[in-house]
């Protein structure tokens, strides 16, 4: 039998049944259930989201960080973690894979939840609950980032409920911690970094991810590695028309430990300008994550205390991002 983790290629699931009348949902839930159990990474190929949109977010993305550096800190990220976060100041202290103790070289503009000023969380304080930051120079820019998003939340709902069949769980068992999702939308910017540069200096540090699941698009350029239970570093390409879908640790404890949330990493040493947009579909703040009852053998204790995402979230921006840090 092979170990969970034990792998040496990203496997590649087609969604076409998703969007068919007579689909076989079942083969694409069998496909996500081997996928996550083994390998926590997975390429998404036909999943509907149409390739004009993503350029659209690609091109957004690049014409924002084409700004002068003096626009972009205009915009630096605020106290609800929406905004421009500029380089060397993100360091994954969390990080159980390696110790981390230099930035990452990267920027990004982290965009959220558009949220009401009337909203219940926003008027009554709930950490993060507060306004996204725009570039005024850029008056397409909002429009194209949302249309993005709301594309993505589509996707991501559907991959949840593709969970709850792979996790042997009720229809609907996950959905409603998704009434109001926790997301991120994360525009970043790579520059290259020296081919001889120390090996604790990473475009993104080894780590894993916060939340649910994370949908990935990314460029031509290469350097996502994906590291198995040898503690080798598997290359994660570019495949074009392709998203790259990963566990976060929240489904991996909500799975009681069944799917993987792997640790991965990106190098940038390609002498090119690399870029990505990672999207982060998460429960709302509120919700209670309680490993489903399907994933607990008969007679055995759940291997994960019950958490609310909330402050399993706080917890690890304040550790890893300078913006959130305690003040003494």
């Amino acid at each position: 039998m092979t170990a969970q983790g034990d792998f040496n290629a990203i496997p590649v699931i087609d969604l076409a049944p998703l969007f068919q009348d007579d689909g076989d949902i079942q083969a694409v839930a069998d496909a996500v259930a081997d996928a996550y159990t083994n390998v926590g990474f997975a390429y998404l190929i036909n999943h509907g989201v149409p390739q004009a949109l993503i350029d659209g977010a690609f091109q957004a993305s690049a014409d924002f960080h084409a700004l002068p550096r003096a626009e972009k800190m205009a915009l630096e990220v605020n106290q609800w973690h929406r905004g421009f976060i500029p380089i060397n100041t993100s360091t994954p202290k969390t990080s159980s894979i390696a110790k981390v103790t230099k930035p990452n070289q990267s920027e990004s503009l982290m965009i959220m939840h558009d949220l009401a000023e009337d909203d219940p969380d926003v008027l009554a304080g709930v950490d993060l609950a507060g306004p996204n930051q725009w570039p005024s120079s850029l008056p397409s820019f909002k429009a194209d980032a949302l249309g993005y998003v709301n594309a993505m939340n589509g996707l991501a709902r559907k991959m949840t409920s593709v969970i709850e069949i792979a996790l042997g769980t009720e229809p609907d068992r996950l959905q409603p911690a998704f009434d109001r999702p926790t997301t991120f939308l994360r525009m970043l910017h790579y520059p290259p970094q020296p081919p001889a540069s120390p090996e604790d200096l990473f475009g993104s540090a080894p780590h894993t991810d916060y939340g649910f699941i994370t949908l990935l698009v990314q460029d031509e350029v290469g350097g996502l590695q994906v590291r198995n239970v040898h503690g080798e570093w598997v290359d994660a390409p570019y495949m074009p028309g392709a998203f790259v879908m990963n566990a976060g640790d929240i489904l991996h404890r909500w799975s009681n430990g069944r799917f993987i949330s792997t640790p991965h990493r990106v190098i940038n040493t390609s002498g090119r300008e690399r870029y990505s947009i990672p999207f982060f579909f998460d429960p709302n703040m509120h919700a209670d994550i309680v490993p489903l009852e399907s994933c607990i053998a008969e007679g055995a204790s759940a291997a994960y205390d019950p958490i609310v995402y909330g402050d399993y979230l706080m917890a690890r921006l304040r550790a890893n991002h300078d913006q959130h840090k305690e003040k003494d």
